[in-house]
């Protein structure tokens, strides 16, 4: 243990860090090496991240109290309204999706805001057309749903660890756009999220998780494997924004190195596609374009 401490004072660049992660992981040791701290430091020393350190405690906890009424102004408006919304929580592993999702619907009336996270496909549902099951879940008049993961499984994970055919991927490739139209014709309100985080942070936060035991059910065999495949869900990545990034269903990137600034961001983004009774306009249009990025094609 004190040899992996030393070595951990002794980390002065990200890929230094990345590489002692790697084998950490690989090795099962779960003596802390950076604190969050550390990282962002280092991540923003190598210019990967505007900022030095994570967004004031205090700061933060005040800003997400203030949306997160405005979030209960916008379900109110919803119900009243009859509008329909969905949002779709996406992005690499680690990437603070689930945590994001919990502050959006911490105060929310959980009878009109669902979170749907679904497992691998049933033997019946591996029969269906491959959105049918996601269709299930869309929302009636004045509900919200969260996608804690979507049809989007296909352009990544699937790609990545082969569970679909090329020919599975274009298909997928010309539908999703096909459906995410009809959605929007249709009245429904819906806002893609991309989660995205530097390689030195998710490996440091999927090694916090290995020795955290209310955490480590977050970790499966495949994160494992994943870790080897960075490229390749950078390129998957890549290619789904090129042929599902749509003027009227755009993907919108989230820079989650700092959970806390990409929470507080993100709920902004979406407050911001409302106009709801007594917004608080200059709360919700504060959105730092450094964490919220717009535009991909």
């Amino acid at each position: 243990m004190k040899q992996e401490q030393s070595s951990a004072k002794k980390i002065t660049n990200v890929k230094q860090a990345c590489t002692l992660y790697y084998q950490a992981i690989k090795a099962g040791k779960t003596t802390p090496l950076l604190s969050t701290k550390e990282s962002l430091k280092l991540l923003h020393q190598e210019g990967t991240f505007t900022y030095s350190e994570r967004l004031n405690k205090k700061e933060y906890e005040t800003s997400l109290a203030k949306l997160q009424i405005e979030l209960v102004k916008l379900q109110d408006y919803l119900l009243n309204s009859g509008k329909r919304l969905v949002v779709i929580c996406e992005g690499r592993d680690a990437a603070g999706k689930g945590g994001a999702i919990k502050r959006f619907t911490e105060y929310l009336n959980p009878r009109h805001a669902k979170v749907i996270a679904l497992d691998k496909p049933s033997d019946r549902e591996q029969g269906q057309w491959y959105f049918q099951r996601y269709i299930d879940h869309f929302p009636s008049a004045g509900e919200i749903v969260f996608f804690d993961r979507s049809w989007y499984n296909r352009a990544g994970v699937e790609r990545v660890m082969n569970f679909s055919s090329k020919d599975d991927l274009a298909r997928f490739y010309q539908q999703a756009p096909l459906l995410e139209s009809m959605l929007v014709e249709s009245d429904i309100v819906l806002v893609k999220f991309w989660f995205t985080v530097e390689k030195l942070e998710q490996l440091r936060r999927f090694h916090e998780r290995m020795s955290s035991p209310l955490k480590q059910w977050k970790l499966s065999p495949m994160d494992f494997e994943a870790l080897e495949k960075w490229d390749e869900y950078a390129t998957a990545r890549d290619d789904m924004f090129k042929f599902t990034d749509k003027k009227s269903t755009p993907w919108i990137t989230i820079n989650s190195n700092d959970k806390r600034r990409a929470r507080i961001h993100a709920i902004r983004h979406l407050l911001s596609q409302f106009d709801y009774p007594d917004k608080d306009n200059k709360l919700v249009n504060e959105i730092d374009n450094n964490i919220v990025l717009f535009k991909h094609n």
